[in-house]
């Protein structure tokens, strides 16, 4: 797979853009499904499935699309992606039964799970190998802008236009997206296949051992993340609006820590893998012990908000020099096993907490974020060994 010998940013910011309209549109019935059950006559739980059941098809096509797609140009497959994405949002925007509103969201699970394969091995393809920090950095800057603004702005689209008109604006930010995709990205042949296809990685330990790693980092995350809701306002006393407002402080922190770990993933790749998640988890337990304190929450979530932008963006780093040339196969992996520790992370932490409470809750995340911090010290031993 060669590489550009001058950057072609252009085709970055492109790339990062479908990124997060792809982010966006998956988290879209987060903020819609009041109105979306109430439409088909089924439970918000089962409107929820709407967001399982794209995590469940992203992590299918993720362990299979480099091989199905073996020979294809990969600007024509990113960009079919991207056409995916826009035939999922009209699916669910004109779905005349639950069934169809499901098969919408499994089509673009296809997408998200084959975007999110190839989306390193693209980068690489399209920047000089110094740029690629600076690249994936961009990626991840785009993400957390649009996991920053994506719930507050569907919600506020869903009462103006109703949730199927909030899928519809959805569609030509898509068009959007793929036009651009199509007019900056060169052609991309595919190179010859190489290795045992994604699952036959786990078999070299320093993959396995990176992918553990990376799984650990993102449970750990998403045990404490997915409900800081009930703590914000259960706990700490503040108000719907204000909770809006640190959500939206933490997630503009995100992207200056995105910037910041783009610069410092290049003079060391694994020490903000390995420091991060354990300062991540210092800044869980803070939350246990400062949770009634306003000002000292939303400092912690500044810092929550700064250190989350390292994993994506150093694991992705990882990728492109552990496995330069199986940098498909290995992506997919990677979207597989973090697609998986969201589903473990949301499911452990809302267990634990019904059980136990939040205090037990948040503890359960800082201890998974200090596994991650050791594996992956582990990783970067076997990293330099197999150098």
């Amino acid at each position: 797979m060669s590489q550009s010998s001058a950057s072609n940013f252009s085709g970055t910011r492109a790339i990062a853009f479908c990124a997060a309209v792809l982010v966006g549109t998956e988290f879209l019935p987060v903020s819609l499904l009041t109105p979306m059950a109430q439409d088909f006559g089924v439970t918000e739980g089962q409107a929820g499935q709407a967001v399982a059941i794209s995590g469940l098809f992203a992590v299918i096509t993720s362990l299979t699309i480099s091989k199905a797609t073996a020979g294809w140009d990969r600007k024509h497959v990113v960009a079919g992606l991207m056409a995916a994405l826009v035939l999922s949002c009209l699916m669910v925007a004109l779905a005349p039964s639950f069934a169809m509103l499901m098969a919408g969201r499994a089509v673009l699970g296809v997408a998200v799970g084959g975007f999110w394969s190839f989306s390193t091995a693209v980068t690489m393809r399209l920047v000089a190998p110094a740029d690629v920090p600076r690249s994936l950095a961009m990626i991840g800057a785009a993400v957390a802008v649009s996991t920053t603004v994506a719930a507050p702005v569907a919600s506020t689209l869903g009462d103006w236009i109703g949730w199927r008109g909030t899928f519809l604006v959805a569609a030509p930010l898509g068009g959007l997206a793929l036009g651009w995709l199509w007019w900056t990205l060169p052609a991309l042949p595919s190179g010859p296949h190489r290795g045992t296809g994604s699952l036959g990685l786990l078999a070299r330990p320093q993959v396995a051992l990176a992918n553990l790693a990376a799984l650990l980092a993102f449970m750990g995350q998403f045990v404490v993340f997915t409900y800081v809701r009930p703590l914000l306002e259960g706990v700490s006393g503040f108000s719907v609006p204000a909770l809006s407002g640190v959500l939206l402080v933490m997630g503009l922190s995100g992207v200056v820590g995105s910037w910041w770990v783009g610069g410092a993933l290049k003079r060391s790749l694994f020490r903000p893998l390995v420091v991060l998640p354990g300062l991540m988890a210092v800044v869980a337990l803070g939350l246990v012990f400062a949770a009634t304190s306003q000002p000292a929450v939303v400092g912690l979530f500044l810092a929550w908000g700064f250190l989350a932008a390292s994993a994506p963006i150093g694991w992705g780093l990882w990728l492109s020099r552990a496995l330069p040339q199986e940098t498909e196969a290995g992506g997919g992996l990677q979207v597989a096993a973090i697609q998986t520790a969201i589903a473990l992370g949301s499911l452990t932490g809302g267990l634990v907490l019904d059980a136990a409470g939040w205090q037990a809750s948040i503890a359960m995340g800082a201890g998974v974020l200090m596994l991650a911090s050791g594996a992956a010290a582990v990783t970067a031993l076997q990293f330099r060994r197999a150098k």
